[in-house]
């Protein structure tokens, strides 16, 4: 099948397997360049499959030589509908992992169930023993809550008020005023349930209870703050109320592992493009911004080297820097105030007849098909490839 790339508002709708592989891959060589970090050995990733949870779990086969599970929803092939980019990644890191004679099993399934974290702790018992790295990596557009029962659904709005801003149309290069409306009660308690911390605390309730969770183990979740152009939709909106559950969370579950020698932390990562953040109001003409200026500085991070760092320089260094709510602030070069005030100089400029020249809105774009498989050199997009691809050590909780 030739696969060329299909678009559903602010998502792909189809994958290329050869250009996943392509991007594990080259993720995989960065890792393996880098000097070996000295850190987890079992690790537990939830949501594994894509960005940020994916990268961690790269990070910690081939930087730290760990055993890993990864947790994940993604969609197999069907038909001549492709996989998920997700499903991909799986496929190609599996083999990968397995090339190098490192332990690599995966669960598809829905991690906010009873059912998953059952099996999870079942597979952990039976090839492991205990995890001392939890991973929490979630990005969803709902949850079944496991208790109630009730669909929760996470909607992406400010609250009290409603919000504008420029917005950039990536693939047309084009620079419009959008607004949001705000949030009603309901969204907002809806949005918290998604993308909050609870899962997170009965994850580790579950790891905890079912005996293997180890007495020093680690666990982190990701977030992010970004800067005073985007607050009104992110960290004053239904996902920064959802942050903020989050980092409650953080603290909960610190204070219950802390006897043991445990911790607990949340990572204040930098902004990507991932296919949670494309779906953010706003946030492509910022990034795209914030991309010109921290390449020409010299600072700008992908997914990978982010995580790479955190482990190096925060996690397993020695010396773990929080700050005053206790979180790792990896978004410190983002946050330096000489980019800053570059971005929102060129925000206050930004226009259709400009953003080509003024801003990386090129390189966004080719993030954004590069998660999807598409925009690789090397990769033959004319050639027909196989669809139907299994990750070998598959367990469906779906079926």
């Amino acid at each position: 099948m030739i696969i060329k790339p299909k678009f559903k508002g602010f998502i792909c709708t189809t994958a290329h397997p050869e250009g996943c592989a392509r991007s594990v891959q080259e993720q995989i060589d960065y890792v393996q360049q880098q000097n070996p970090v000295k850190g987890p050995k079992n690790v537990l990733v939830i949501g594994a499959s894509t960005g940020y949870g994916l990268a961690s779990r790269i990070v910690s086969t081939f930087c730290s030589d760990a055993s890993t599970i990864g947790v994940f929803f993604e969609r197999p092939a069907n038909g001549n509908k492709t996989a998920s980019a997700g499903w991909y990644n799986m496929v190609e890191f599996e083999r990968a992992a397995k090339e190098e004679n490192h332990y690599a099993k995966s669960i598809n399934g829905d991690a906010f169930s009873t059912t998953v974290k059952e099996q999870v702790v079942a597979l952990i018992k039976k090839d492991l023993g205990q995890v001392d790295l939890v991973i929490y990596s979630l990005a969803s557009p709902r949850r079944v809550h496991p208790i109630t029962g009730e669909t929760l659904h996470s909607s992406i709005k400010p609250v009290d008020q409603a919000f504008s801003s420029k917005n950039v149309d990536v693939h047309e290069e084009k620079v419009s005023e959008i607004t949001v409306e705000p949030a009603t009660d309901d969204e907002v308690r809806q949005a918290v349930g998604v993308m909050g911390g609870e899962d997170w605390e009965m994850w580790i309730d579950a790891l905890r209870d079912g005996g293997v969770l180890a007495d020093n183990a680690t666990t982190i979740s990701y977030s992010y703050i970004g800067p005073k152009i985007t607050y009104a939709i992110y960290r004053e909106g239904t996902i920064g109320k959802a942050k903020e559950s989050l980092e409650a969370s953080a603290q909960k579950i610190h204070t219950l592992l802390e006897p043991l020698g445990g911790k607990a932390f949340v990572s204040v990562n930098k902004a990507l493009v991932t296919q949670a953040s494309t779906a953010i109001p706003g946030m492509s003409l910022y990034m795209s911004l914030l991309f010109k200026v921290m390449k020409e500085k010299g600072l700008h991070e992908n997914c990978v080297e982010q995580i790479y760092r955190l482990f190096a320089e925060r996690l397993y260094s020695g010396d773990i820097t929080v700050d005053e709510k206790g979180r790792i602030r990896l978004d410190d070069w983002e946050m330096r105030e000489d980019v800053q005030a570059e971005v929102v100089k060129l925000w206050e400029q930004v226009s259709t007849e400009n953003v080509a020249l003024i801003s990386d809105v090129k390189g966004y774009r080719e993030d954004f098909f590069r998660l999807f498989g598409f925009g690789f050199t090397g990769v033959d997009y004319e050639k027909d490839v196989a669809i139907d691809l299994e990750i070998p050590s598959i367990t469906d909780s779906k079926m």
